[in-house]
């Protein structure tokens, strides 16, 4: 089984971070993947995604041109993806910063305000890890098993020491996505 994945949205809005915590999830579990991040010259506010492929077997490219799962940070990134993602797709949106909806019948869409959750919950800047949270809870036959627990060892691996205090807050925003 091969699970293709897509994260965009802005720069600043930890699309890379939550790729990067689903790459590691993947290799603490044993599986093949690749973690290919994408952005653009300006980095902050300006467009970034990357792509995860999460296999039992050799992953032939990283490139993801029909992904399984869509998670969409910002309504450009729901522009440019949701109609690249497969019959069958899992398409995940923070409908605080995207007020489309998707018109396709042959995915399933989960529309969450995780902007709005995680201020309301002084979790600033946590709306990835709200939206990683429901991810894992929706998808976790596509995501091998990779669950809340798998991902806060990971948090405990790549947050570095300085910012120790930021491993609690992303338990928080995770368990809080994974609840919704």
């Amino acid at each position: 089984m091969l699970t293709r994945i897509i994260i965009s949205g802005f720069g600043g809005q930890g699309v890379l971070f939550i790729g990067k915590c689903l790459a590691y999830s993947a290799m603490l579990i044993g599986k093949e993947l690749s973690w290919l991040p994408s952005y653009g010259p300006e980095m902050r506010g300006g467009t970034a995604n990357c792509s995860v492929c999460i296999s039992d077997d050799a992953i032939g490219s990283p490139l993801v041109t029909s992904p399984d799962i869509l998670i969409a940070m910002n309504e450009p990134s729901f522009d440019k993806f949701e109609k690249k993602l497969c019959t069958g797709g899992k398409l995940f949106s923070d409908n605080s910063m995207i007020e489309k909806k998707s018109r396709r019948t042959d995915i399933k869409c989960f529309e969450l305000p995780a902007s709005d959750i995680a201020q309301n919950n002084a979790l600033h800047r946590m709306a990835n890890i709200i939206l990683l949270g429901k991810t894992i809870k929706e998808c976790s036959d596509m995501l091998f098993g990779i669950n809340i627990s798998t991902v806060t060892q990971v948090f405990e691996k790549i947050i570095p020491a300085k910012k120790n205090d930021l491993i609690q807050k992303n338990i928080s925003a995770l368990n809080l996505g994974y609840s919704m």
